[in-house]
This record gives C-alpha cells, sequence and structure tokens, in this order.
C-alpha cells in the first residue's frame, strides 16, 4: 500500500513562484530529461535519442499536466532535439498556463561529449530549431545552458537579449554559473532564473540560491532527490520520513520547498508511481528542527 504523507505541526512552504514577474509557476516542476534513452539519476552520459517507450513518456508528461505540473523543463541536447519533439507530441496544443523552459549552448557530436558552445550565430539557430519542435511561438524561458569559455560572455547573453527582444524568448536564465558569471550577464540582459544541481545532500550552490532569492530570480533545482549514504535506510532523510510518514523522496523534495520560495524543483521520472510521490511532496511539512537536522547531514 502506497504511504501518503501526513501534514505534522510546521512550516509551509508557498507552492508558486513568478519567473520573471509574469510567469506564475507550481514550484514543483518536472525534468524531462530522464525521459531520454539512457538517461541516469547521476549521468547525463547517454541522453542521446528519444525514449524506450514514448507512449509511456508521453503517458507520464500528460499525467504531469493533470497532477498540477506546468512547469516542463528540457533542452535542444536531450536526445538531439527528441526531447522538445517528444514534449510537444504529448503537450500540444498546450493547456494554458503551461511553461517550457529549455536550453541551448551545448552541442552533441557524439553520445558522451557535452561541448559548450556560445557563438551567436548557433544560439540564434538553435531558439529557432526548438521553436520548430515545440512547436511554439515563442520560448517561455531559454537558458544559456552552459558558458562557453572561448566566446565573451556578453557576447553570449547579447544574442539571447536579441532573441528577447525579438519576441521570440520570453525570460532568459543561466546553468551552473558563479555568482560573478550572473552578475556579468545582467549588464548585457536581464536573468530571470537559474539552473544548476541543487539537493540536500549537494550545497555547493547555496550562496547562489542565496542570491537568487535576494532578487527574486527562479532557482531551478536539478537531480533535487537525495542519493547515496544520506538517502539509506539510517539515515537523517529516513528518520525525517518516518516521523512524517512521507518517502525520502518526498523529504528530500519538501526540503527543497522550504529552503527558499525562489528553489524550484524539477524532478524527472519514467514511472507514473513514481511522479504522483514527487507530487506529492508538496503536501509534506518539516518542522524547523528537522529542517536543520537535514541541513547538518549535507
Amino acid at each position: 500500500m502506497e504511504q501518503m504523507p501526513t501534514e505534522p505541526s510546521g512550516a509551509t512552504a508557498a507552492l508558486t513562484f513568478s519567473i520573471g514577474g509574469n510567469l506564475t509557476v507550481n514550484r514543483l516542476g518536472f525534468g524531462a530529461m530522464r525521459l531520454a534513452e539512457g538517461a541516469g539519476h547521476s549521468s547525463e552520459s547517454l541522453v542521446w535519442t528519444g525514449p524506450d517507450d514514448p507512449e509511456n513518456a508521453r503517458a507520464v508528461l500528460r499525467r504531469a499536466v493533470e497532477l498540477g505540473v506546468d512547469l516542463f523543463d528540457t533542452a535542444d541536447s536531450y536526445g538531439v532535439g527528441a526531447n522538445e519533439e517528444l514534449i510537444a507530441s504529448a503537450l500540444f496544443p498546450y493547456k494554458a498556463g503551461t511553461v517550457i523552459s529549455t536550453k541551448s549552448g551545448v552541442v552533441r557530436p557524439s553520445p558522451g561529449e557535452w561541448i559548450p558552445l556560445g557563438r551567436p550565430e548557433y544560439l540564434k539557430q538553435q531558439c529557432e530549431l526548438s521553436l520548430r519542435r515545440l512547436k511554439a511561438d515563442h520560448l517561455d524561458l531559454l537558458f544559456l545552458h552552459r558558458v562557453d569559455p572561448q566566446v565573451p560572455l556578453a557576447e553570449q547573453i547579447g544574442a539571447l537579449g536579441e532573441l528577447r527582444e525579438q519576441g521570440k524568448v520570453r525570460h532568459i536564465g543561466l546553468s551552473e554559473v558563479t555568482i560573478g558569471e550572473i552578475e556579468e550577464a545582467v549588464r548585457t540582459a536581464p536573468i530571470a532564473a537559474i539552473q544548476s544541481r541543487y539537493n540536500v545532500t549537494d550545497l555547493d550552490n547555496d550562496a547562489v540560491v542565496d542570491y537568487c532569492a535576494a532578487r527574486e530570480i527562479a532557482f531551478l533545482a536539478y537531480f533535487p532527490l537525495a542519493i547515496g549514504a544520506h538517502a539509506s535506510p539510517d539515515s537523517p532523510l529516513a528518520e525525517v520520513a518516518c516521523e512524517t510518514g512521507a518517502t525520502p523522496g518526498q523529504v528530500a523534495l519538501a526540503w527543497l520547498l522550504h529552503r527558499s520560495p525562489c528553489v524550484l524543483p524539477i524532478p524527472g521520472t519514467r514511472s507514473l508511481a513514481h511522479l504522483a510521490e514527487n507530487q506529492d511532496a508538496a503536501k509534506v511539512r518539516l518542522t524547523q528542527e528537522q529542517l536543520d537536522r537535514l541541513t547538518k547531514t549535507a
């Protein structure tokens, strides 16, 4: 029998966030990378084609909408375009309020290679291809997938800014960047969102989260579920799960929702059951003592 989360006395987390001040979404989104063939929990190395079971993948995406997900994250490099096409095949025409975020700036010459490529002409070309694959007249949120060290950042952001001025992109984001890079980028164009790896066991981007919170910039947390020893049966995560009646995965997501109002976790899954479990994390309340205990274990 599936265990459902209870609601002990404790803090509740705001469950919506307005990206760029005008795209209000439920904070628990969906990361579509896991739907690509070979996509592992902690490795991007084989995100090379479409899903092994496209019908199941489409069912997961449609069920996510039914469960209230309105933020879907993908990239032009996931399945070399196939992931964007999958989203369109499942969700187009899009339900009102659905926000699709995608990423550009990484080239895939082979399954094991992820190479930053931030030349302005390439970013503009990839935007056009993403629009075509997603069957969209504009991109809600376009991330620079990785900063290309061979191209001045102002030129990379300048290209995205031009796309924004043309109405092809609504908001610009950055992925896996430092505070210094964010500050440099905003001198060229407004930045509405950051996407980086972050979870209760990986706090390397703590300072970036705080920076975003202070400026009302969305922080999309990918790989949001704890792994390894921190998620073991005798871990504090498991203890808190037992105390709340939730699963460890739900507690990990609830911790992110409590961490800051700007954090938008984007868990991904191929399983309808796991999808429902992830979305139920929004019902989990954590006390301050539980939040502190989990943070201290990272």
